[in-house]
């Protein structure tokens, strides 16, 4: 250790392997937070090379700095470079490493690099990062090692700020509220937990999906008990905007008429538009009167703010540099920062062992390369400029419940009813089945049995179909008539609702009249606007699905060969126990005068 930098490492032997460590030790803003250095106060993003300045307070001392990318393989190590403003540290350099070790378990290497600015960084260099720091970072690694044992998230129970006597009276009345509206007992106890004990950076950003893989349980359950929770004033519900490359939220909105079809993310550098199937995700947090929670960032660029990037590296021009990852099977997308698409590469076990990805400013190539899932890849940067490479996963993060999922539930649209985008803005929702029916001779129903009796019974039908769609996580989006249109987001669930609702409907109770009800079904990308004030559905997949309802019979269901060939229908179908016969059909749809479809009648068998 010379008069011009600073030098520690620390090795730790753990018993928890690489990769169930990474997703804790490699979490940097957790564990900047748990190590007990100060929150960023602020952020401005540089103008070029995805550095980023910062600034912060510790002990009175006002610290700014310049950070370069962290670079990782993940899940072997991650570093990062910080060239500071004013302070007592001129440069510092930060590395982990995680290396399996023989026999099981993992050694860890924690290295730090600190060139001092003047008498001040000499004193407090050696007393801050030398003795306190290295105290403090052996607690939290022997930490980290038993939660990844356990199997354990870091969002445990692990908070001092307990709630006070006035916010325990408002937490058991809206415990009794949740209860009273049909909430699991043991789920409100689950969530009423993680409220009282929950750290703030668990509850700043609440995910329904992720509690309900932490808690054992159904998504839709957990989801629904968390809408049920906002209405009784115990959670606020968000919309956050996501950038399509970093997945990161670029604008957070209370409402959907504050969602915005178009923004910008500074990082990526890139302009984007909301689509409610992947740019959209629904997230909670405890309303204040219950807990106050502070959102605060310890750190804006750890490896853990994107996960689905498993390789970063920041190259020189010219440069040639090897990594070897542990990947996930499946498709991914080699890119950097400042140049125009990406070369896509998917993994298998019995794709290639190694492979060399080069950068130089002309256009990527249009094969797919075939990659072992634990490759040796050599990235080349032959461009004259400093390049970031980014590996990524292509998969979206399946913990997100997004907003095409969450406005297809009968749940919300029941709860939240004026939840609506801005008039005259148009945003995309991705794949969405739509689901059409129509009560079969409902002319001749009021003539015989007269008006008020026959529209006691289309309620009555109107109920039986809500109630098939709910439980299948469907909605209602509109009547029109004795015609209803619902939207669900998989295929199989709409075709299971209509046929239980056709049966219910065909075979009353004694003393009822039996019901006819036609249905189409067809899915595929729609766009989701405001009409009458409320959230609604239109695009040319939504006039399909509206023109195959006429085509039913009233016995069966009518869907498009979109809807035949999707494999959960399909398992569906060959299924002897589900008792369905889909027999193929051709039609000619008004307004698709040049077009034939491919059809298929859905009924059960006698």
């Amino acid at each position: 250790m010379g008069q011009k930098e600073f030098h520690y490492r620390w090795e730790y032997d753990l018993s928890a392997s690489p990769q169930a460590l990474w997703p804790l030790v490699a979490d940097t803003n957790r564990f900047n937070r748990d190590a007990g250095l100060p929150d960023v106060t602020e952020q401005v993003l540089a103008a070029e090379g995805g550095r980023r300045r910062l600034r912060l307070s510790k002990l009175g001392v006002g610290i700014e700095w310049e950070e370069e990318p962290f670079e990782w393989i993940r899940p072997h190590r991650f570093g990062v470079v910080r060239k500071y403003k004013r302070g007592p540290v001129k440069e510092a350099r930060v590395t982990l490493e995680l290396s399996e070790r023989e026999g099981g378990g993992t050694h860890l290497v924690y290295q730090v690099w600190a060139k001092p600015r003047g008498a001040l960084g000499r004193a407090v260099i050696p007393v801050q990062v030398g003795r306190v720091s290295r105290r403090k970072f052996a607690e939290l690694f022997r930490r980290y090692d038993a939660l990844a044992l356990s199997g354990e998230q870091q969002n445990g129970t692990t908070t001092t700020a307990r709630p006070g006597a006035g916010e325990r009276a408002l937490l058991e009345a809206q415990r009794r509220k949740l209860l009273s509206s049909g909430a699991s007992a043991e789920l409100v106890a689950r969530l009423f937990k993680t409220i009282e004990t929950g750290d703030e950076l668990t509850l700043a950003r609440l995910r329904p999906y992720a509690l309900a893989d932490e808690w054992g349980v159904a998504r839709r359950d957990a989801l629904e008990l968390c809408l049920l929770a906002t209405r009784a004033g115990l959670l606020d519900l968000r919309w956050e905007l996501l950038c399509p490359l970093c997945r990161g939220a670029k604008q957070s909105a209370k409402s959907l008429r504050d969602v915005q079809a178009s923004l910008h993310c500074d990082s990526c550098n890139i302009d984007f538009t909301v689509n409610f199937d992947r740019s959209v995700e629904v997230i909670f947090r405890p309303n204040q009167a219950v807990r106050r929670v502070e959102s605060r960032e310890f750190c804006v660029g750890g490896p853990q703010v994107t996960p689905h990037i498993v390789v970063q590296q920041l190259t020189r021009p010219g440069e040639r540099r090897e990594v070897a990852p542990v990947l996930e099977e499946g498709r991914h997308r080699l890119r950097t920062q400042a140049l125009p698409g990406g070369q896509f590469v998917f993994v298998t076990r019995e794709g290639a062992r190694s492979l060399t990805l080069r950068a130089n400013g002309a256009s990527w190539p249009n094969e797919e390369v075939r990659l072992s899932t634990r490759p040796v890849i050599t990235l080349e940067n032959a461009t004259a400029d400093e390049q970031l490479f980014i590996l990524e996963r292509m998969a979206w993060g399946d913990q997100a419940a997004t907003a095409a999922e969450v406005t297809a539930l009968q749940l919300f649209r029941d709860l939240f009813s004026t939840e609506a985008l801005r008039p005259g803005d148009q945003i995309s929702v991705g794949q969405m089945t739509i689901l059409f029916t129509d009560l079969r001779n409902s002319t001749r129903l009021y003539r015989e049995i007269g008006d008020s009796v026959a529209f006691g019974t289309v309620m009555n039908h109107f109920d039986i179909l809500r109630e098939e769609i709910a439980k299948e996580g469907g909605s209602i989006v509109k009547t029109l008539g004795d015609a209803v249109m619902a939207v669900f987001t998989r295929p199989a669930p709409a075709l299971r609702a209509i046929i239980a609702a056709q049966s219910t409907l065909a075979s009353p109770p004694e003393g009822m009249r039996p019901l006819t009800v036609k249905a189409g079904i067809h899915t595929g990308p729609c766009i989701a606007v405001t009409l009458n004030e409320r959230l609604d559905y239109f695009g040319s997949n939504v006039n399909i699905a509206a023109r195959l309802e006429p085509l039913s019979n009233g016995d069966d269901c009518v869907i498009t060969s979109d809807v035949r060939r999707d494999p959960e229908v399909a398992d569906l179908l060959d299924d002897p126990a589900a008792g369905l016969d889909a027999e193929p059909t051709e039609a000619q749809l008004k307004g698709f005068d040049n077009e034939r479809f491919e059809l298929w009648r859905v009924k059960r068998l006698a």
